[in-house]
């Protein structure tokens, strides 16, 4: 069959719109998207799950209904999509989370977030790799191998959505699915030069099989090439869940409609300076300015702050949370498929994670607890002079496959400590991955420990071609001042390459 050649050059509201005014059918977006995903995923490893023959039902199911005959219902009609491996529960398909462990395991309902996903008229196509238990910044699970990044196939995409992202940068979906629990939709948004906004804590769902993951930090959206299509996602996926304790209410607009809306003159933090220790790239501290002199252009105020974290605490507290999680959600996992849970199935660091979450006490936790409440209110008490934070998303390129990946001496270590875990000896590598991993990520995970709504917008380009994104925090709650900052950036730049690469942010959107 013929494949819709344009395909590429669309987001996802445009193909909709291409399938509502009878141009193309969803078939044939479907098999373009079949044909894009066999060619590309061979060299990308985007798409460890396939679902084409359900997703072909789909279109047929929906195209028959008596509702809406020919015609899908919801905003993103015949619009191929992809899930994450990873909090998607699909019923009837597997979910393995990036894990060997759970390769067995068979979702028995649709989650909320696949629900409306559903009622949305997107075809779910299949599924994107995913580090184990979503636990690493990049997308390399022993079980899947890693996922390469479509700008330089020797680089990362990211992670842990790094799946998801490559899938959309690559153009096989023109957005997916994906999480975010310390940067996991951001960092690989920066990485492959996508739009990646989290929302605020509470914002969309995430249960029922749990109601919660890491405190509520973990949060679902998705990646897109474009800010409308993220603006219509969230009016689609907002909105309270049954039985969850943070969901935050239905706003009485829409954020789609709210983007033709002038940005009003916004006062803006700049932080120059990580949160955690590490080294920025010239090519980044430059973007960083370059950024703010646009936003000086457009007329919005920018103040130079710092803005000082216990780090050694606020990372200690935040890999005990963590690792606590990891342990209990590895053994929920065990009781689900009926077989005890076998550690060496689990890459090691997940494994040692496990024994650390196993380790420490219910006080330790406690005190992790009020540690991460004390950062929020300091950050809320912050954000009351300012509408948002201007950052880096990430303070340096995307690493080399297998460049973040334990060094010998430190996995023998691991290895170790996984068959023979030592009390005082776990104490002090948690303290040293926490370091290693916010040393990494020095900007992200904070504003998951805060609930704020944060994103990365894809602005510039380092020396060597590579996307950089840039970070804004805003106000709890208040998405939409974020995404109204956002298009008004996409409409300067869409218009010329570079900073924008055209057909990745903007192109033919009908």
């Amino acid at each position: 069959m013929a494949t819709f050649e344009e395909y590429e050059l669309f987001d996802g509201l445009g193909l909709a719109n291409l399938v509502q005014q009878g141009i193309v059918s969803p078939l044939e977006l479907l098999e373009a998207c079949i044909v894009r995903i066999e060619e590309k995923n061979p060299a990308l490893n985007a798409v460890i799950h396939k679902m084409y023959d359900q997703a072909r039902l789909q279109v047929k199911r929906n195209s028959s209904s008596e509702l809406f005959p020919g015609l899908f219902p919801g905003l993103f009609q015949g619009v191929p999509f992809l899930l994450k491996d990873l909090l998607a529960d699909y019923a009837g398909e597997p979910q393995r989370f990036g894990s060997r462990f759970a390769r067995h395991y068979i979702s028995q309902q649709d989650c909320e977030l696949v629900k409306r996903f559903k009622q949305a008229g997107l075809i779910i196509v299949g599924k994107t790799n995913t580090p184990e238990f979503g636990l690493s910044p990049t997308t390399e699970p022993e079980f899947f191998g890693a996922t390469r990044n479509p700008w330089d196939l020797t680089k990362s995409s990211g992670g842990s959505s790094g799946g998801s992202a490559a899938a959309v940068a690559s153009g096989m979906v023109p957005m997916a699915h994906g999480g975010d629990g310390g940067g996991s939709l951001r960092i690989p948004a920066s990485f492959c030069g996508l739009f990646g906004l989290k929302p605020s804590r509470g914002r969309t769902p995430i249960g029922p099989q749990v109601m919660q993951v890491w405190q509520g930090m973990v949060v679902q959206h998705v990646l897109t090439r474009s800010v409308r299509d993220s603006a219509a996602m969230l009016d689609i996926l907002s909105g309270p869940e049954l039985g969850s304790a943070i969901s935050l209410p239905k706003v009485n607009f829409s954020y789609l409609d709210s983007l033709a809306k002038p940005v009003p003159a916004l006062k803006i933090a700049l932080l120059q300076q990580p949160f955690f220790q590490t080294e920025i790239h010239p090519d980044y501290h430059q973007a960083l300015i370059r950024s703010a002199n646009v936003l000086i252009d457009l007329g919005h105020k920018i103040e130079p702050v710092s803005l000082n974290i216990n780090s050694s605490e606020v990372a200690l507290a935040f890999m005990i949370m963590v690792a606590a999680e990891t342990a209990d959600y590895v053994a929920l996992l065990s009781l689900q498929l009926k077989e005890k849970a076998n550690k060496h199935e689990l890459e090691t660091a997940t494994a040692v994670l496990c024994e650390v979450g196993e380790y420490f006490s219910a006080k330790d936790l406690v005190w992790a607890h009020y540690i991460l409440d004390q950062v929020r209110l300091q950050f809320a008490e912050f954000f009351i002079s300012y509408d948002c934070m201007l950052s880096l998303t990430m303070p340096a390129p995307a690493p080399m496959i297998g460049q973040f990946r334990p060094p010998p001496f430190e996995k023998n270590i691991l290895e170790i400590l996984r068959r023979v875990p030592y009390g005082p000896m776990l104490r002090k590598l948690t303290r040293r991955i926490s370091a290693k991993y916010l040393a990494f990520t020095p900007f992200t995970p904070l504003f998951n420990i805060t609930g704020q709504p944060a994103m990365s917008v894809p602005l510039f380009k380092d020396s060597q071609g590579m996307p950089i994104g840039i970070h804004v925090a805003g106000q709890m709650g208040d998405e939409l001042t974020l995404l109204m900052l956002a298009q008004q950036l996409e409409k300067i730049y869409s218009q010329s390459t570079p900073p924008f690469e055209k057909g990745r942010l903007g192109g033919i959107c009908l």
